[in-house]
């Protein structure tokens, strides 16, 4: 029997049964669709979180009292009783580290940001020496960063964040104009790109003071967060810093460090640690239903070859073969999946680029992801198809013509 007639027939039996065939591949759709949709969604979350990770600079690491970068609630509490990192620690660094291109410190809190008409809380107030204007990567739309001898004089000057920007004075030109912290005034003399959102957290809502009118206002008893710009490579400026603070601090050799160091790679490596879990978790849960889906084509397919004994029997009778009643279920099975496969791939895609067109989610379009979908049905299709093939290509053809 020609291929060609026997996809003829496997096509023609679908069309018999439109509403069933339909209902049969809902949960096909649903499998494969949430697939797409989670993959194109995770890839697209992963170059973005990259490409914004990677904005850090190679070049840069920091150096903190808790560590910048950790899903272990427990590190953290034990981070918390390690010393401060103080600006003693910062001028050593400064003075001694040879392979450190510039070593800038930077400490935070969260407070309230007031205007004479508006008013912004849970802002990231960020105190920083001069030297983070060329260590950080941040980049300026208008405006400049606060200069050192600004920083030796505790001026009181302001850098902002684009979404403080935005809330506090809407249209208008924010240079020049004043907002108050902690009561004091202070002129904006900048106002920073925006940067959108890393790890799920707004990276816009901040407002940069020089460290010492940070001191000023909230006092000394913070610890630090050191930026270093090394020179290449960067791991031997990490090694040299190592060596200053463990010195400084009277440290053991046995003994652990009590600072973390972080670069782009450690957040790159947190995000994808956490990226993973979802994504694992999410693609058992399409797993599911795509299962659900395979075993009610199976069930199905067997009602099929139930309702058509008296059929196959009269095409065992002309002469078809067990190789041919086979194909032909198996035809069937892989038409139901391949096309239940197509619609799940367009509506996983639609679904996908719908959220990225409604929330500022990102979401990436990609062949291989299409052809893996693709791939899932066929797989689906030669699991499930292949037992109520093989059960209608055994039936006895004498058994099967005698059956109503």
């Amino acid at each position: 029997m020609r291929r060609r007639d026997t996809l003829r027939l496997a096509m023609a039996a679908l069309s018999a049964h439109k509403l069933r065939t339909a209902l049969t591949l809902l949960g096909l759709i649903i499998g494969v669709s949430s697939l797409i949709f989670v993959m194109t969604v995770i890839q697209g979350a992963n170059g973005y979180v990259a490409s914004k990770i990677a904005n850090l600079g190679t070049d840069i690491f920091q150096v903190s009292k808790l560590p910048l970068a950790t899903v272990d609630f427990q590190e953290i509490l034990k981070a918390r009783k390690h010393r401060d990192l103080t600006f003693d620690d910062w001028h050593a660094l400064e003075d001694r580290c040879r392979r450190c291109l510039a070593v800038g410190a930077q400490v935070l809190t969260f407070g309230q940001v007031r205007t004479e008409a508006q008013s912004l809380g849970d802002v990231t107030l960020r105190g920083e020496t001069s030297s983070m204007g060329w260590i950080s990567t941040l980049d300026l739309s208008a405006g400049r960063f606060f200069s050192e001898s600004e920083q030796r004089a505790a001026t009181p000057v302001v850098v902002i964040g684009a979404e403080v920007a935005e809330k506090l004075f809407g249209g208008r030109n924010p240079l020049e104009r004043t907002v108050r912290i902690m009561g004091e005034e202070f002129a904006v003399i900048g106002v920073a790109d925006r940067i959108g959102a890393i790890l799920g957290q707004d990276q816009d809502s901040f407002v940069i003071v020089p460290i010492s009118a940070f001191a000023k206002l909230f006092g000394t008893r913070h610890s630090l967060v050191f930026h270093v710009r090394g020179e290449p490579p960067v791991e031997s400026a990490q090694d040299e810093v190592r060596l200053l603070l463990r010195a400084r601090r009277h440290l053991a050799p046995s003994a652990e460090d009590d600072f973390y160091f972080a670069t782009a790679d450690t957040y790159l490596n947190l995000w994808k640690d956490i990226s993973s879990v979802f994504f694992l978790v999410l693609v058992l849960i399409s797993s599911v239903a795509s299962i659900v889906g395979g075993i009610v084509i199976m069930n199905i397919a067997l009602v099929s070859v139930t309702e058509r004994t008296k059929e196959i029997g009269l095409r065992r009778s002309v002469g078809a073969t067990q190789r041919d009643i086979a194909r032909q279920f198996l035809v069937e099975v892989l038409a139901q999946c391949l096309v239940g496969g197509l619609v799940g791939v367009a509506l996983g895609f639609g679904l996908a680029l719908l959220l990225r067109q409604v929330t500022p989610f990102p979401a990436v379009v990609e062949l291989w992801v299409a052809l893996m979908g693709l791939g899932l049905a066929s797989a689906i299709a030669l699991v499930f198809g292949v037992y109520p093939a093989v059960k209608a290509a055994r039936l006895d053809p004498v058994v099967a013509l005698r059956s109503e």
